[in-house]
């Protein structure tokens, strides 16, 4: 009887250790079960909040700065242009591309494109000196001054371009959800850290000179985001993600002439929500 029971025993848990042996093989033969080696890539829309600013104009003729002059974003809502190929820059979009180095980590290189319209008609205290012989000529000492399109419009319309490249952790919290197979959906959370420069198109009208009008490199930015992540079948997902950050432009361009220029530097707060399929390579 003793032996039998000892044979008994030892059965069960040999059946026992197969068990978990079994799921621990479904556990891996999850393609969601782990990232590493895996690339993808995304598209999505944003808005935009930006702090107040001090910028700096200069020129042969003029240096004035308006102190905390507001801005906005310009949103284009739900539309076709943000999958219409010939219409793409026209709203604030995200493009992003990436590969796990690891299970719960990733390298990515993107594009935020957003849009910066200095708000029309506000008025500012504007300190400095313009003598160009236009109807501004003057001193300005803290002097409040309306922002009418005669005097200047403003804006970083095509568009304010953060290209950054992202380092992010991303963890599995499908369980939180009660969900058992996260081959057809999981739930992922995911916190970045971001670095990069603005290359901005700016669209400035200043005192009656001709814009610039063409894409250049005018400072650098960084970022911090955090978000979730729902995939779904393996393959597509789409995310959501609050992003907050600092740009920082001292060389922006301004107009035809190569001696004006513009700088500031502002805190932006951007909510997105983006689509895109992830694949091993």
């Amino acid at each position: 009887m003793k032996k039998i029971f000892l044979y008994t025993a030892f059965l069960a848990l040999c059946l026992c250790n197969i068990a978990n042996a079994q799921e621990e093989i479904k556990i891996q033969d999850k393609y969601t079960a782990h990232n590493k080696g895996k690339f993808f890539v995304s598209w999505g829309g944003n808005r935009e909040s930006y702090t107040k600013s001090d910028v700096n104009f200069r020129g042969k003729d003029y240096n004035f700065t308006l102190d905390n002059m507001t801005a906005h974003d310009k949103p284009k809502g739900w539309h076709v242009d943000y999958i219409n190929p010939t219409r793409m820059t026209i709203p604030q979009t995200n493009f992003r591309m990436g590969y796990f180095i690891n299970d719960h980590y990733s390298i990515a290189l993107g594009v935020d494109h957003m849009k910066y319209v200095m708000t029309q008609d506000q008025t500012v205290n504007v300190t400095g000196t313009i003598a160009t012989g236009s109807e501004f000529d003057g001193t300005y000492n803290n002097t409040p001054t309306v922002m009418t399109e005669k005097f200047l419009m403003y804006e970083h319309t095509d568009g304010l371009n953060y290209v950054n490249t992202e380092f992010s952790r991303h963890d599995d919290i499908s369980s939180l959800f009660k969900i058992g197979n996260t081959d057809k959906i999981q739930v992922n959370l995911t916190e970045g850290v971001g670095l990069g420069l603005l290359y901005p198109k700016t669209n400035t009208t200043l005192l009656g000179k001709e814009r610039h009008d063409d894409f250049h490199v005018s400072g650098y930015g960084t970022s911090l985001k955090a978000g979730l992540n729902v995939t779904f079948f393996k393959h597509f997902y789409v995310q959501g993600e609050l992003k907050g950050g600092y740009i920082n432009m001292q060389d922006i361009r301004t107009t035809q002439s190569a001696e004006d220029r513009a700088s500031q530097d502002f805190f932006f707060f951007q909510r997105l929500i983006a689509f895109g399929g992830i694949f091993k390579i």
